[in-house]
């Protein structure tokens, strides 16, 4: 008779996961710890109190359901401050792996409460993201209390896998697939990368030599990242050879964006997300064939359970499963929502609006409106788009209303001259927003204004998010918005003027300000 092969564990994964989860948390919530006061503190860009306020004048207790964050207890800049560090403590906790459950649980309620109070500042795909796979991560974390060691821990429950595994195929193919729904024809012709390297929100110096690249590497690795976005997700489904091949391709694909571009922690957390499809036999392989044969005689076998150390029972299983099919929703609406309504006929076209009109007809506002406040189950895809040109907003101050001197950003294009740096993992939420505030002033006005008003106040707390103050003896009279058209310098230019940038202006975005128009 022949026995049946064991299935595979990932004990040594999902321990590896939730500490390094620990220490992508950790990341965010000093990134945010330093720029809090200026985004949203009493004296910074939006101030969260002028916000709630504005929610409890116009709603009534369902504000605590449409904007959940603990910031209703208190929204002074020392509950923010206390948010940070307890965020901080958690994920140090984490990492150690003490009590994992509640730790998860604390964890995302606090990155949740800052997500909800950062309004446009914490609006990225990388803090839903974070909050997703925290959440997700309850199901694969042991309920016991004391740090465990990997080969110690109770085998993961195959739903928490596969929430984890689904997510990550939710997370790549919509980044793939919706660049090619989009119609958008640089992705379909393969030019994106020609434009992409010197268009993203923030270059680093190797994107200036990215960008020379010959034209058919360039197309090739647009294939390549079709390749592993659109097709090796389906390898989950694929005994674990299929999931070693995905996760590993998911890392490369990961590491070479991190090359070329600042992308916060995304890249980081995703690279995490992918730990949990490689099974202990790979681990070991890493491992000096003495170690990992003493780590397999400790190892418990893999039918032995231990209810009382791990979330147990039908209860998680039918919630997993409940998360999943909202997850699907999610995925059905993210395509939905990027199709051009007059650029996909036929078959394609139909099925889109079938399912609209019989998945999301019902699945929107009776599923995904009703859980969409908590920002834990969302759809993905970045890049959907390409821009092909690079406009810049460059903010100038002056005392005269004639000479005027511009403000440099710590990390977004400035000066020509300037090297652009890598500042990832940390998240520039300034220096990002002034990206899409570029692309479309209209929709950034609000904090805009607030941030015109910040510098003319000479506000400690919006200039320390800046470089360096212009008018160190007192804040500016005027201040205005500049547009300009940058694009990265020739060879020829960067070897004779040591510049990395060309710009030229074109145009006023707004006429010179005073802080008495302003308010």
């Amino acid at each position: 008779m022949v026995q049946a092969k064991p299935k595979p564990s990932y004990r040594v994964g999902c321990w590896l996961f939730l500490r390094l989860l620990g220490v992508v948390y950790l990341i965010a919530f000093v990134s945010l710890w330093v720029q809090i006061d200026g985004l949203v503190g009493s004296e910074g860009i939006l101030p969260v109190g002028d916000y709630l306020e504005r929610i409890s004048e116009n709603t009534g207790a369902e504000r605590y359901w449409q904007v959940p964050t603990l910031l209703w207890l208190g929204h002074a800049d020392v509950a923010l401050h206390v948010l940070c560090a307890a965020g901080v403590l958690l994920s140090l906790l984490l990492i150690v792996g003490l009590a994992p459950v509640a730790m998860l649980i604390v964890v995302w309620a606090t990155y949740l409460s800052l997500v909800c109070g950062g309004q446009t500042f914490l609006n990225f795909q990388w803090d839903v993201l974070l909050l997703e796979v925290g959440f997700c991560a309850l199901f694969v974390a042991p309920g016991t209390t004391r740090p465990q060691l990997p080969w110690s821990a109770s085998p993961p429950r195959r739903t928490g896998l596969w929430l984890l595994w689904l997510l990550l195929f939710k997370l790549m193919f919509l980044s793939g697939v919706v660049k090619l729904i989009s119609m958008d024809e640089t992705w379909w012709k393969l030019t994106a990368l020609d434009y992409h390297y010197y268009t993203q929100p923030i270059p680093t110096w190797t994107s200036w030599y990215a960008h020379r690249l010959p034209g058919w590497f360039q197309k090739l690795s647009i294939l390549l990242t079709y390749v592993i976005e659109i097709g090796l997700p389906f390898l989950i489904f694929m005994p674990r050879w299929g999931r070693r091949v995905f996760g590993l391709a998911t890392v490369f694909l990961m590491f070479m964006i991190a090359a070329t571009g600042n992308y916060g922690f995304f890249n980081l957390l995703t690279a995490v997300l992918c730990i949990p499809l490689l099974d202990d036999a790979f681990w070991c392989r890493l491992l000096p064939r003495s170690f990992a044969t003493w780590i397999g005689r400790r190892t418990p076998h893999q039918g032995t359970s231990n209810p009382g150390r791990r979330i147990s029972g039908t209860v998680p299983a039918l919630l997993a499963v409940a998360l999943i099919g909202i997850s699907a929703l999610t995925f059905v609406r993210e395509m939905v929502r990027t199709a051009p309504r007059d650029g996909i006929g036929g078959v394609t076209g139909k099925l889109f609006d079938g399912a609209e009109r019989w998945i999301l007809g019902w699945g929107r506002p009776y599923v995904l409106d009703w859980v969409g406040p908590f920002r834990t189950i969302n759809g993905y895809g970045l890049f959907r788009s390409m821009t092909t040109a690079r406009p810049e907003i460059v903010i100038e101050g002056s005392r005269d209303g004639s000479t005027w001197v511009a403000y440099e950003f710590k990390w977004k294009a400035g000066d020509p001259a300037r090297r652009p740096e890598f500042v990832a993992p940390h998240m520039p939420r300034v220096d990002w927003q002034m990206w899409f505030a570029a692309l479309s002033p209209q929709r950034a006005t609000a904090w805009l204004e607030g941030l015109m008003r910040g510098l003319l106040e000479g506000s400690p707390a919006v200039l320390g998010l800046l470089d360096e103050n212009p008018f160190p003896d007192g804040p500016p009279r005027y201040v205005r918005l500049v547009y300009y058209r940058y694009e990265f310098s020739s060879s020829e230019q960067k070897r004779e003027d040591g510049v990395w940038w060309v710009r030229e202006q074109t145009g006023l975005l707004t006429r010179p300000l005073s802080l008495a128009q302003l308010q």
